[in-house]
């Protein structure tokens, strides 16, 4: 098979989708793979150890789409990349479509197999391509929520763990997921007073055996949430519906009920976001301000620290990815379940419940 590996060309994404590493794998089993020059460079692997590796390195993106028959990305293409796509390449990466009619309207357009990491399945359920990632984002809510709690960045200024004498500031975590159980860890490492929310019942059950003290576990509802508004001084938005929009937990008017320079990180934002007044951001301008409350909403957060996102990624993703250059997409979808819950859109047509159910009038 002939793998290819373009440079993210979204702002500020430094990942890297296949690493030196998995490209002497890819190589020793008689596959091709094709990097695009300084594809690796901002995660740390520079064009001679892909050429060392096996890999061919070809001078621009337009290279490598056109001769690859599987591309192995990290996020989603975006519009420059769009008539790039051939028809029936596979492309294996992040889509979260139903946030992005556009992108969704686009792969239909290409006739391509769209494989999304973020709802291949694993054995057990689960979501093993997402998690590794939710789990960098989930630590980085914490540090960037602390740094834009700082009065020069328009927060209160509030140190998150406060000092002897002086109370913590106050987290709102909604959602109990892999991002939202990881901000809570940093939090109260941290030392803040954590209020985590979730519907799912056995879920905070379980966290209520595993977590700190300092982690108060409550019942998401809009009386509850409504409750903290007003005491609390970063709220993080980590609700994941798989392959869905998010739900917004967090309304315009809800606004109102905070104080002047709390911090709302808002780490669903690539699925639609749960706080209704955030849209994405990049790490170039990372936040804006609406009725005195701090929105962050980067859709790559990870992309920041590619280092260890990139190998986080991999490790996760590589496997996956041995699997179709062995076998084609087609029968390894068919012999893995969990692989074949990633197939969001094939041939023009969507075969994934819930993008179709955000898009019911592009379903045939």
């Amino acid at each position: 098979m002939i793998i290819g590996c373009p440079k993210e060309i979204k702002n500020n994404e430094n990942r890297v989708a296949l690493t030196p590493g998995g490209t002497l794998e890819l190589v020793r089993r008689g596959h091709t793979v094709l990097v695009q020059t300084s594809a690796g460079t901002n995660s740390g692997y520079t064009d001679e150890e892909y050429v060392e590796a096996g890999a061919q390195i070809l001078p621009d993106i337009e290279s490598v789409y056109a001769q690859a028959e599987t591309i192995v990305k990290v996020k989603e293409p975006i519009e420059s990349e769009y008539a790039l796509i051939r028809e029936n390449q596979l492309v294996f990466t992040y889509f979260h479509f139903a946030s992005s009619r556009p992108l969704t309207e686009a792969m239909i357009k290409s006739k391509a197999v769209c494989l999304a990491y973020e709802t291949v399945e694993g054995p057990n359920g689960g979501l093993p391509l997402l998690i590794p990632m939710s789990e960098v984002a989930g630590r980085m809510s914490v540090q960037e929520g602390a740094k834009y709690l700082e009065k020069p960045a328009g927060g209160r200024g509030i140190l998150l763990g406060g000092v002897p004498g002086v109370p913590p500031a106050r987290v709102l975590i909604l959602g109990a997921g892999v991002v939202g159980t990881e901000a809570a860890k940093m939090a109260a490492g941290l030392h803040a007073n954590v209020t985590l929310m979730d519907i799912n019942l056995d879920r905070l059950r379980y966290l209520a055996n595993v977590l700190p003290p300092n982690v108060t576990l409550v019942f998401s509802s809009e009386y509850n949430i409504r409750r903290e508004l007003p005491r609390t001084d970063l709220i993080i938005g980590a609700v994941l519906i798989p392959g869905g929009k998010a739900p917004n937990l967090i309304t315009r008017q809800m606004l109102t009920e905070m104080r002047d320079g709390t911090v709302v990180i808002d780490v669903a934002v690539d699925q639609g976001g749960c706080i209704e007044t955030c849209h994405p951001t990049t790490h170039e301008d990372p936040t804006y301000v609406i009725d005195g409350v701090i929105h962050y909403c980067v859709a790559n957060m990870p992309g920041a620290v590619p280092f260890t996102s990139t190998l986080a990624l991999t490790n996760a993703t590589f496997p996956y990815l041995l699997q179709i250059a062995e076998k084609g997409w087609e029968r390894a979808t068919e012999e893995n379940a969990g692989l074949k819950a990633g197939l969001n859109i094939v041939r023009g047509e969507i075969v994934y419940r819930e993008v179709a159910e955000a898009f019911e009038e592009l379903v045939s």
